[in-house]
Protein backbone atom coordinates (compact mmCIF):
# COMPACT_ATOMS: atom_id res chain seq x y z
CA UNK A 1 0.00 0.00 0.00
CA UNK A 2 2.98 2.33 0.51
CA UNK A 3 3.29 3.07 -3.21
CA UNK A 4 -0.38 3.29 -4.14
CA UNK A 5 -0.82 7.07 -3.93
CA UNK A 6 2.83 8.14 -4.20
CA UNK A 7 4.03 10.51 -6.92
CA UNK A 8 7.54 9.27 -7.73
CA UNK A 9 10.25 10.77 -9.93
CA UNK A 10 12.92 8.35 -11.15
CA UNK A 11 15.86 10.25 -12.63
CA UNK A 12 17.69 8.01 -15.05
CA UNK A 13 14.48 6.00 -15.31
CA UNK A 14 15.11 5.20 -18.97
CA UNK A 15 18.57 3.82 -18.23
CA UNK A 16 19.87 0.43 -17.15
CA UNK A 17 19.10 0.45 -13.42
CA UNK A 18 16.33 3.03 -13.73
CA UNK A 19 14.24 1.01 -16.18
CA UNK A 20 14.26 -1.94 -13.77
CA UNK A 21 13.31 0.37 -10.90
CA UNK A 22 10.35 1.68 -12.93
CA UNK A 23 9.29 -1.93 -13.58
CA UNK A 24 9.54 -2.69 -9.85
CA UNK A 25 7.47 0.37 -8.98
CA UNK A 26 4.77 -0.73 -11.41
CA UNK A 27 4.69 -4.19 -9.85
CA UNK A 28 4.45 -2.56 -6.39
CA UNK A 29 1.32 -0.68 -7.41
CA UNK A 30 2.78 2.77 -8.04
CA UNK A 31 0.74 4.31 -10.87
CA UNK A 32 2.27 7.80 -10.86
CA UNK A 33 5.90 7.51 -11.99
CA UNK A 34 7.56 10.43 -13.78
CA UNK A 35 10.73 9.71 -15.79
CA UNK A 36 12.44 12.94 -16.90
CA UNK A 37 14.25 12.71 -20.23
CA UNK A 38 17.47 14.62 -20.76
CA UNK A 39 16.18 16.32 -23.92
CA UNK A 40 13.54 18.08 -21.82
CA UNK A 41 15.19 18.20 -18.39
CA UNK A 42 18.98 18.56 -18.37
CA UNK A 43 19.59 17.76 -14.71
CA UNK A 44 23.02 19.41 -14.81
CA UNK A 45 21.14 22.73 -15.08
CA UNK A 46 19.48 24.11 -11.94
CA UNK A 47 16.59 25.68 -13.86
CA UNK A 48 15.77 22.35 -15.51
CA UNK A 49 15.62 20.58 -12.14
CA UNK A 50 13.42 23.35 -10.77
CA UNK A 51 11.09 22.90 -13.75
CA UNK A 52 11.08 19.13 -13.19
CA UNK A 53 9.86 19.56 -9.63
CA UNK A 54 7.23 22.07 -10.70
CA UNK A 55 5.93 19.73 -13.41
CA UNK A 56 6.08 16.42 -11.55
CA UNK A 57 5.30 17.56 -7.97
CA UNK A 58 6.80 14.37 -6.51
CA UNK A 59 6.41 12.98 -3.02
CA UNK A 60 9.59 10.97 -3.46
CA UNK A 61 12.60 11.04 -5.77
CA UNK A 62 14.82 8.11 -6.69
CA UNK A 63 17.94 9.81 -8.05
CA UNK A 64 19.62 7.27 -10.33
CA UNK A 65 20.76 9.49 -13.22
CA UNK A 66 24.53 9.44 -13.62
CA UNK A 67 27.41 9.71 -16.04
CA UNK A 68 28.98 6.27 -15.64
CA UNK A 69 31.27 3.83 -17.40
CA UNK A 70 34.12 1.38 -17.01
CA UNK A 71 37.78 2.16 -16.41
CA UNK A 72 38.36 3.45 -19.94
CA UNK A 73 35.37 5.80 -19.84
CA UNK A 74 36.46 7.14 -16.45
CA UNK A 75 39.99 7.75 -17.72
CA UNK A 76 38.69 9.57 -20.78
CA UNK A 77 36.11 11.72 -18.96
CA UNK A 78 37.29 12.53 -15.42
CA UNK A 79 36.19 16.16 -15.56
CA UNK A 80 32.78 15.44 -17.09
CA UNK A 81 32.10 12.55 -14.72
CA UNK A 82 32.96 14.74 -11.71
CA UNK A 83 31.06 17.84 -12.83
CA UNK A 84 27.92 16.24 -14.23
CA UNK A 85 27.41 13.81 -11.34
CA UNK A 86 28.05 16.47 -8.72
CA UNK A 87 25.82 19.07 -10.36
CA UNK A 88 22.92 16.70 -10.94
CA UNK A 89 22.91 15.58 -7.33
CA UNK A 90 23.37 19.07 -5.91
CA UNK A 91 20.39 20.39 -7.87
CA UNK A 92 18.20 17.37 -7.06
CA UNK A 93 18.78 17.88 -3.34
CA UNK A 94 18.69 21.69 -3.22
CA UNK A 95 15.67 22.15 -5.47
CA UNK A 96 13.97 19.19 -3.81
CA UNK A 97 14.35 20.92 -0.46
CA UNK A 98 12.77 24.10 -1.81
CA UNK A 99 9.97 22.10 -3.46
CA UNK A 100 9.11 20.32 -0.22
CA UNK A 101 9.84 16.81 -1.48
CA UNK A 102 9.25 14.27 1.26
CA UNK A 103 12.25 12.06 0.53
CA UNK A 104 15.16 11.60 -1.89
CA UNK A 105 16.99 8.30 -2.31
CA UNK A 106 20.38 8.82 -3.96
CA UNK A 107 22.26 5.99 -5.66
CA UNK A 108 25.90 6.40 -4.68
CA UNK A 109 28.81 4.21 -5.72
CA UNK A 110 31.39 1.91 -4.19
CA UNK A 111 33.93 3.83 -6.28
CA UNK A 112 33.80 6.26 -3.35
CA UNK A 113 35.68 3.79 -1.15
CA UNK A 114 39.45 4.23 -0.62
CA UNK A 115 41.84 2.31 -2.87
CA UNK A 116 43.02 0.01 -0.09
CA UNK A 117 39.80 -0.48 1.85
CA UNK A 118 39.86 -3.61 4.03
CA UNK A 119 37.67 -6.35 2.53
CA UNK A 120 34.74 -6.69 2.98
CA UNK A 121 34.10 -2.94 2.68
CA UNK A 122 32.26 -1.48 5.67
CA UNK A 123 30.49 1.86 5.45
CA UNK A 124 32.70 3.19 8.27
CA UNK A 125 35.74 2.92 5.94
CA UNK A 126 34.50 5.49 3.40
CA UNK A 127 36.76 8.27 4.73
CA UNK A 128 39.93 6.27 5.38
CA UNK A 129 41.75 7.20 2.17
CA UNK A 130 41.61 8.40 -1.44
CA UNK A 131 39.63 6.33 -4.00
CA UNK A 132 41.19 4.25 -6.77
CA UNK A 133 42.62 6.93 -9.12
CA UNK A 134 41.01 5.82 -12.40
CA UNK A 135 37.49 6.45 -11.05
CA UNK A 136 38.21 8.83 -8.17
CA UNK A 137 36.50 11.91 -9.73
CA UNK A 138 33.25 9.98 -10.13
CA UNK A 139 33.52 8.44 -6.67
CA UNK A 140 34.31 11.73 -4.93
CA UNK A 141 31.42 13.50 -6.65
CA UNK A 142 29.05 10.87 -5.29
CA UNK A 143 30.65 11.00 -1.85
CA UNK A 144 30.16 14.78 -1.78
CA UNK A 145 26.43 14.18 -2.23
CA UNK A 146 26.46 12.00 0.87
CA UNK A 147 27.93 14.91 2.83
CA UNK A 148 25.32 17.24 1.34
CA UNK A 149 22.48 14.88 2.25
CA UNK A 150 23.75 14.61 5.83
CA UNK A 151 24.20 18.38 6.11
CA UNK A 152 20.70 19.03 4.78
CA UNK A 153 19.28 16.50 7.23
CA UNK A 154 21.06 18.29 10.08
CA UNK A 155 20.16 21.86 9.10
CA UNK A 156 16.85 21.53 7.24
CA UNK A 157 15.48 18.20 8.49
CA UNK A 158 15.50 17.08 4.85
CA UNK A 159 15.08 13.33 4.38
CA UNK A 160 17.75 12.26 1.90
CA UNK A 161 19.45 8.85 2.07
CA UNK A 162 22.28 7.32 0.07
CA UNK A 163 22.80 3.71 -0.96
CA UNK A 164 26.10 2.30 -2.23
CA UNK A 165 25.38 -0.42 -4.81
CA UNK A 166 28.16 -2.79 -5.80
CA UNK A 167 28.89 -3.44 -9.50
CA UNK A 168 25.59 -4.14 -11.30
CA UNK A 169 24.85 -6.42 -14.25
CA UNK A 170 21.82 -7.79 -16.06
CA UNK A 171 19.51 -7.39 -19.06
CA UNK A 172 19.53 -3.91 -20.69
CA UNK A 173 23.10 -3.22 -19.57
CA UNK A 174 25.41 -1.05 -21.69
CA UNK A 175 27.32 -3.26 -24.14
CA UNK A 176 29.27 -0.46 -25.87
CA UNK A 177 32.92 -1.42 -25.53
CA UNK A 178 33.95 2.23 -25.25
CA UNK A 179 31.92 2.82 -22.10
CA UNK A 180 30.69 -0.50 -20.71
CA UNK A 181 31.54 -2.15 -17.42
CA UNK A 182 33.37 -5.44 -17.18
CA UNK A 183 30.58 -8.04 -17.45
CA UNK A 184 28.89 -6.68 -20.61
CA UNK A 185 32.32 -6.08 -22.16
CA UNK A 186 33.40 -9.67 -21.50
CA UNK A 187 30.09 -11.06 -22.76
CA UNK A 188 30.26 -9.05 -25.97
CA UNK A 189 33.90 -10.00 -26.63
CA UNK A 190 33.29 -13.69 -25.95
CA UNK A 191 30.23 -13.89 -28.19
CA UNK A 192 31.95 -11.97 -31.00
CA UNK A 193 34.99 -14.25 -30.77
CA UNK A 194 32.74 -17.34 -30.72
CA UNK A 195 30.73 -16.22 -33.74
CA UNK A 196 33.85 -15.17 -35.67
CA UNK A 197 35.78 -18.30 -34.64
CA UNK A 198 38.62 -16.23 -33.20
CA UNK A 199 41.43 -18.03 -31.35
CA UNK A 200 41.58 -15.55 -28.45
CA UNK A 201 39.97 -12.60 -26.71
CA UNK A 202 42.01 -9.82 -25.12
CA UNK A 203 40.89 -8.47 -21.75
CA UNK A 204 42.20 -5.58 -19.65
CA UNK A 205 44.59 -6.03 -16.73
CA UNK A 206 46.13 -9.26 -15.46
CA UNK A 207 43.04 -11.11 -14.23
CA UNK A 208 43.87 -10.86 -10.52
CA UNK A 209 41.46 -8.11 -9.29
CA UNK A 210 38.30 -9.30 -7.59
CA UNK A 211 34.80 -7.86 -7.77
CA UNK A 212 31.37 -8.44 -6.33
CA UNK A 213 28.36 -8.24 -8.64
CA UNK A 214 24.67 -7.63 -7.98
CA UNK A 215 21.88 -8.50 -10.39
CA UNK A 216 20.08 -5.33 -11.42
CA UNK A 217 16.64 -6.55 -10.35
CA UNK A 218 17.97 -7.19 -6.84
CA UNK A 219 19.30 -3.63 -6.75
CA UNK A 220 15.94 -2.25 -7.86
CA UNK A 221 14.27 -4.15 -5.04
CA UNK A 222 16.81 -2.74 -2.55
CA UNK A 223 16.06 0.82 -3.66
CA UNK A 224 12.33 0.36 -3.11
CA UNK A 225 12.90 -1.24 0.29
CA UNK A 226 15.10 1.68 1.34
CA UNK A 227 12.58 4.21 0.08
CA UNK A 228 9.89 2.51 2.11
CA UNK A 229 11.76 1.66 5.31
CA UNK A 230 15.04 3.59 5.73
CA UNK A 231 15.28 7.18 6.92
CA UNK A 232 18.80 7.27 8.35
CA UNK A 233 21.78 9.56 7.79
CA UNK A 234 24.37 6.84 7.23
CA UNK A 235 25.08 5.31 3.80
CA UNK A 236 24.21 1.66 3.24
CA UNK A 237 26.04 -0.91 1.11
CA UNK A 238 23.93 -2.88 -1.37
CA UNK A 239 25.62 -6.08 -2.48
CA UNK A 240 25.40 -9.81 -3.03
CA UNK A 241 28.00 -11.04 -0.54
CA UNK A 242 30.55 -12.83 -2.75
CA UNK A 243 33.84 -12.11 -4.50
CA UNK A 244 35.14 -13.39 -7.85
CA UNK A 245 38.43 -12.72 -9.67
CA UNK A 246 38.46 -11.35 -13.18
CA UNK A 247 40.18 -14.54 -14.38
CA UNK A 248 37.43 -16.69 -12.84
CA UNK A 249 34.78 -14.40 -14.30
CA UNK A 250 36.29 -14.66 -17.80
CA UNK A 251 36.35 -18.46 -17.55
CA UNK A 252 32.72 -18.56 -16.41
CA UNK A 253 31.53 -16.23 -19.18
CA UNK A 254 33.44 -18.24 -21.80
CA UNK A 255 31.69 -21.40 -20.60
CA UNK A 256 28.23 -19.83 -20.53
CA UNK A 257 28.62 -18.24 -23.99
CA UNK A 258 30.15 -21.37 -25.54
CA UNK A 259 33.44 -19.70 -26.42
CA UNK A 260 36.24 -22.30 -26.72
CA UNK A 261 39.24 -20.05 -27.43
CA UNK A 262 41.89 -18.55 -25.19
CA UNK A 263 41.82 -15.47 -22.95
CA UNK A 264 44.85 -13.19 -23.13
CA UNK A 265 45.33 -10.52 -20.47
CA UNK A 266 46.74 -7.15 -21.54
CA UNK A 267 48.67 -6.12 -18.43
CA UNK A 268 49.52 -2.74 -19.98
CA UNK A 269 45.90 -1.84 -19.25
CA UNK A 270 44.88 -0.86 -15.69
CA UNK A 271 43.44 -3.35 -13.23
CA UNK A 272 41.46 -0.81 -11.24
CA UNK A 273 40.93 -1.42 -7.52
CA UNK A 274 42.64 -4.65 -6.35
CA UNK A 275 39.63 -6.06 -4.50
CA UNK A 276 35.97 -5.13 -4.06
CA UNK A 277 33.48 -6.90 -1.84
CA UNK A 278 30.94 -5.43 0.55
CA UNK A 279 29.78 -6.04 4.06
CA UNK A 280 25.99 -5.92 3.76
CA UNK A 281 24.94 -6.28 7.40
CA UNK A 282 23.57 -2.74 7.58
CA UNK A 283 21.16 -3.33 4.65
CA UNK A 284 19.87 -6.51 6.29
CA UNK A 285 19.31 -4.75 9.61
CA UNK A 286 17.89 -1.48 8.21
CA UNK A 287 15.37 -2.81 5.69
CA UNK A 288 15.78 -6.55 5.33
CA UNK A 289 17.58 -6.62 1.99
CA UNK A 290 19.39 -9.74 0.82
CA UNK A 291 20.31 -10.53 -2.78
CA UNK A 292 18.21 -13.34 -4.24
CA UNK A 293 19.45 -14.00 -7.80
CA UNK A 294 22.36 -16.52 -7.95
CA UNK A 295 25.29 -15.16 -9.93
CA UNK A 296 25.37 -17.84 -12.63
CA UNK A 297 21.61 -17.56 -13.15
CA UNK A 298 21.91 -13.78 -13.51
CA UNK A 299 24.75 -14.17 -15.99
CA UNK A 300 22.72 -16.61 -18.09
CA UNK A 301 19.81 -14.14 -18.21
CA UNK A 302 22.18 -11.32 -19.19
CA UNK A 303 23.78 -13.40 -21.96
CA UNK A 304 20.36 -14.48 -23.25
CA UNK A 305 19.23 -10.85 -23.39
CA UNK A 306 22.34 -9.80 -25.31
CA UNK A 307 21.99 -12.69 -27.74
CA UNK A 308 18.38 -11.63 -28.42
CA UNK A 309 19.30 -7.97 -28.96
CA UNK A 310 22.83 -8.02 -30.38
CA UNK A 311 21.77 -7.21 -33.94
CA UNK A 312 20.28 -3.92 -32.83
CA UNK A 313 23.12 -3.17 -30.40
CA UNK A 314 26.09 -3.82 -32.69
Amino acid sequence: MYWTNKRVVVTGGAGFLGSHVVDALTRAGCNDVFVPRSAEYDLVQKEAVRALYADARPDLVLHLAAQVGGIGANQANPGKFFYDNLQMGVHILEEGRHAGVGKVVVAGTICAYPLHTPVPFREESLWEGYPEPTNAPYGIAKKALLVMAQAYRQQYDFNAVQLLPVNLYGPRDNFDLESSHVIPAMIRKAIHARDADLPEVVLWGDGTPTREFLFVEDCARALLLAAEHYDGAEPINIGAGFEISMAELATLIARLTGYKGQVRWDSTRPNGQPRRSLNTERAIEAFGFKAEVPFESGLKRTIEWFEAHKKELL
